[in-house]
Formats: C-alpha cells, sequence, structure tokens
C-alpha cells in the first residue's frame, strides 16, 4: 500500500484458535473508476512461516480491501498441500476473523461515527452491501453497519436501520426503501405522495446494488423490508376520508370547500377497463387507488428500474431493446386527476386522441418507475399532443 491506513486492528486470540492477526484498512481502494477486481490482499502463516501470500480463503471475499497478515500455529506447515483434509481449520479461522473485523467496524459505527459515516462507509460501502447479498452467515450483523438517507433526513445525512426504526410509529410494522436515481427525483416521485399523506418515513436508495441489497435482505429486526412501489402497501389512511375532512376544516374557518371532483364507480370500472383494452399489449392490469395526490397513475409490483438498466449496461445480445422487452404493467390510476377525469370525458367523443393521452399517462408512469428504455420513443407523440394544444389555444383566440 501507498497510503496512510484509515484503520487497523490488530489482536490476539487463544480460542478456539490461537491467532495472531493484525488487519488494515486502506484510505482508498483500487475498483474505483473502471479499475480491475482486487486481489485477497492477507497472507497467512502458521508459526512464522509463510503458508500463502494473499490467501482467498481466510476472509470472505467482500473482504478483500483488508491487507494483513495473520498468524496462527493451530495450522499445519503443510497446509497449502492438503487444504481438502483441513478445510474445518480454515472454515472456522475465517469466521473467526470475519466476526472480529464485523465487530471493530460496529465498535467504529458507535463511538466515532463521523469517522465511520464521512470516510470508511463513504469509501467502503459498495463491500458491505456485497457482503449482505453474499455472506448469509453474517448478514444480520453486516445490516446494522449499512446508512441511508431518508424522506425525513437532511441531503447527505445518512442513518441507520435501527435509527429509522426508533423513529417509526408504534403500529408500523415495515420498513419503506425508494429507488431513485437522486434524492430529488425520489422526493418528487409519485411513489411518494402516500407515504407524506401518512406520516411514514422511507429510506432512499440510489443504485442498482442498494436496490439488490434491499431485495435480498427482506427482513430486519423482524420488520419486512418493502418497496413503495409495490402495490399491497396499508398505510391505514383512506384518501376520500382524509379529503372529507379537510373540506369540514375549511367550512369551520369560514372558508368555501371545494367539491373535488371524481370518478364514480361505475365510471372507474368503465375507463379502468377501456384503459386496459386500448393499452393491452403493455398493460396487464387498471384499477383505482387512493394513494395519489397530484399523479395522475402510476405502475406497481414492476421489476426494478435500477435493476433493469444494469441488465441491460452487461447485456451483450444484439437487438437493442427488444432484447429485453419490457413485462405487461400493473397500473394504478387517481380517479381525481383532472387528467383521468378528462380522458373519462374524451373517450368517446374524441377517441383517437384519448388514445395518445393514454398512451402518453402509461409512459409517464414507466419515466417515473425508470422502465423506460428509451424516452425518444415518446417524441412523436409529443409532438402530437402539442399540436393539438397549440389549435386549441388558436380557436379559443378566433
Amino acid at each position: 500500500a501507498y497510503d496512510d491506513p484509515l484503520d487497523r486492528l490488530h489482536f490476539r486470540a487463544d480460542a478456539p484458535l490461537e491467532i495472531k492477526a493484525l488487519f488494515y484498512i486502506p484510505s482508498f481502494h483500487m475498483e474505483k473508476h473502471g479499475m480491475g477486481r482486487m486481489d485477497p490482499g492477507v497472507s497467512l502463516y502458521s508459526r512464522k512461516v509463510l503458508i500463502e501470500a494473499k490467501s482467498p480463503d481466510i476472509l470472505p471475499e467482500w473482504l478483500r480491501f483488508i491487507k494483513g497478515a495473520v498468524d496462527s500455529e493451530d495450522l499445519p506447515l503443510s497446509i497449502s498441500r492438503e487444504k481438502a483434509q483441513d478445510s474445518m481449520i480454515v472454515s472456522k479461522l475465517r469466521k473467526v476473523l470475519t466476526r472480529k473485523i464485523i465487530n471493530h467496524l460496529t465498535k467504529m459505527a458507535r463511538k466515532d461515527p463521523d469517522k465511520y459515516k464521512g470516510e470508511f462507509y463513504k469509501e467502503y460501502a459498495f463491500f458491505l452491501k456485497e457482503g449482505v447479498c453474499q455472506d448469509f452467515d453474517f448478514q444480520d450483523q453486516l445490516s446494522k453497519l449499512l446508512y441511508f438517507e431518508t424522506s425525513k433526513t437532511m441531503n447527505g445525512e445518512l442513518n441507520s436501520f435501527d435509527e429509522y426504526v426508533a423513529r417509526c410509529k408504534p403500529e408500523q410494522k415495515e420498513i419503506y426503501y425508494l429507488c431513485a436515481p437522486s434524492r430529488d427525483l425520489a422526493l418528487n416521485s409519485p411513489y411518494l405522495e402516500a407515504f407524506e399523506k401518512a406520516g411514514r418515513e422511507v429510506i432512499f436508495v440510489y443504485t442498482a446494488i442498494d436496490d439488490f441489497t434491499m431485495a435480498n435482505l427482506e427482513k430486519y429486526e423482524g420488520r419486512s423490508i418493502v418497496s413503495a412501489e409495490k402495490s399491497n402497501i396499508d398505510l391505514g389512511i383512506d384518501g376520500d376520508e382524509k379529503s372529507d375532512k379537510e373540506g369540514d376544516e375549511k367550512n369551520e374557518h369560514g372558508k368555501e370547500a371545494d367539491d373535488q371532483k371524481k370518478l364514480t364507480g361505475v365510471e372507474a370500472e368503465e375507463l379502468c377497463s377501456w384503459f386496459h383494452k386500448t393499452l393491452d399489449q403493455k398493460v396487464a392490469s387498471c384499477k383505482v387507488t387512493n394513494r395519489l395526490d397530484s399523479s395522475p397513475a402510476i405502475v406497481t409490483d414492476n421489476e426494478s428500474g435500477a435493476m433493469r438498466r444494469m441488465m441491460r449496461m452487461v447485456d451483450t445480445q444484439e437487438g437493442g431493446l427488444d432484447a429485453l422487452p419490457l413485462a405487461k404493467q400493473h397500473v394504478l390510476i387517481n380517479p381525481k386527476h383532472p387528467i383521468i377525469l378528462g380522458l373519462q370525458s374524451i373517450r368517446e367523443k374524441e377517441p383517437t386522441l384519448a388514445k395518445v393521452c393514454a398512451e402518453q399517462v402509461f409512459d409517464n408512469c414507466l419515466v417515473a418507475a425508470g422502465l423506460l428504455d428509451d424516452g425518444r420513443t415518446m417524441l412523436p407523440r409529443l409532438n402530437d399532443i402539442l399540436l393539438c394544444v397549440v389549435k386549441g389555444a388558436n380557436k379559443d383566440e378566433k
């Protein structure tokens, strides 16, 4: 190494194995910016005799950024030629060393959070997440070392799962997360609307590895980890009841309550059936939801947009967008939104325009979910919609 270590761990143990170990955490790693995968950095000794330089067996692969040396008198000198016979000893050594390193990182996060979050986590978060996805023996311990931004923290402020859980309402039994390319896009996501209305905090994740990590964890301390893009989320709030209460409050203060228009049950059923039939090649189902306020529609239970982008980057097949076809989507529409109300009113009078608008609403849903592979496919339709707007404006002037 050519840099000063970010931290070091020096320990000696007598049980269950005789171990002397010295580990270093470099101040930076060499896998950034397209550099190749690092080789293991810890050498194995027995009674001060080198058994194996840069051994791949004594630490799990996700700890390949660790540098140092391990000496154990319990290892026979001929272990390099008899690995199969001594696999139990090496496996036990591996677990002891991994546990020591995780405990050391846990202590750093507790006693020096600025150093942990500002230096170590900033540089090595990827390796911890890789460990969560690969090393199931230590998955629970590693999950406590993960930190994320949330909808209720400041930009750049990282919180652990424990801090998130501590702020949860007593009745909340799930941990919610939302994957988006940036914090601004997450805050403006239609998927966040219902959680803000219900006062629920949502963890923000920004990369494919984050999304993959959440999917692998599934639970934390008995609480299910749930994507905000799922359809079966129960936040314990009824949109209709809330709007009625808000209307009553306005009346009490002497203000006129606006009678917000909404599709009737029959109209909603007819529109959902028409929407599904019109976009039969793209839509698996269409239903009404009360979880939206300012957005006309969303798609739910969809594949991860971040994972899809990653799959497209590593896909070597020819065929472009056709190589990874998008599955049919489940659409939820907002029965109070002006666009949805407008669709219902023009779908019989202006069927062509209604179809164009429905297609655009669906593509907008894909954009919000990060599933639209190429936005250029929308350009002809957007030009047609703009043309209709301009012609309508000219007619009004006349």
